[in-house]
């Protein structure tokens, strides 16, 4: 993606908040006729190995599995909270409206995952993430149902080659910052999760944002 400088920060852990925090993913391959073929779905993070490994599935009648098998590279895309920014940021008029936003690309290698047993290690990683009770309900379902669902879903694993994450947060016009912040820390979730990120940069003093929301 394009990634200026001033929006490209070097620090991994910041990729890692927003693929954690933000896991429904877009999963974007080439069809069989070199056409952009995408899946929107939830990715598991796993970082206990090296290099990290996004865990995911989708459905055996999605033919992206086949996509991946024939050509394994992919890229993998994930939104973070965004929002307007209204040029009344600025202490002058001259200014235009813009978007703040926080994104991560990542370049992956995927690996399928058939083995019952396998996928169900898999299923129960995601569940983890989204509602750890219902692991329980999952061991308590039929074994013939649990192989049924099991059956229906083609898993993978997609190994991170690259990962390009960018926070355009309008860091290089630090004479809005004080403002922006205000205007986020009062509005939208996206937005206060905006202004969250911009006490992460340093953009504003930590102890901004609860006297802003308070």
């Amino acid at each position: 993606m394009y990634l200026p400088p001033q929006f490209n920060p070097k620090d991994e852990a910041h990729a890692l908040k927003v693929m954690r925090g933000y896991p429904f993913a877009s999963l974007i391959s080439t069809d069989d006729d070199g056409f952009p073929f995408v899946t929107h779905l939830p990715l598991h993070l796993s970082q206990s190995r090296d290099p990290h490994v996004l865990l995911g599935h989708c459905a055996k009648a999605n033919p992206h599995w086949r996509y991946l098998q024939t050509r394994p590279q992919a890229l993998v895309t994930f939104m973070g909270p965004q929002a307007y920014m209204s040029p009344k940021v600025y202490p002058d008029l001259v200014r235009v409206p813009t978007w703040s936003y926080v994104a991560v690309h990542t370049r992956v290698e995927a690996t399928l995952i058939d083995e019952p047993h396998a996928k169900d290690r898999l299923l129960k990683q995601l569940i983890g993430d989204h509602e750890p009770p219902y692991a329980a309900q999952w061991r308590g379902l039929d074994v013939d149902y649990q192989q049924k669902m099991l059956s229906g879903i083609v898993a993978f694993e997609l190994r991170i080659i690259d990962v390009q994450c960018k926070l355009k947060l309008n860091q290089h016009r630090p004479e809005s910052h004080v403002a922006m912040h205000a205007a986020y820390a009062q509005g939208t979730p996206d937005e206060q999760a905006l202004a969250d990120w911009m006490v992460t940069l340093g953009m504003v003093p930590a102890q901004a944002t609860h006297a802003e929301r308070s």
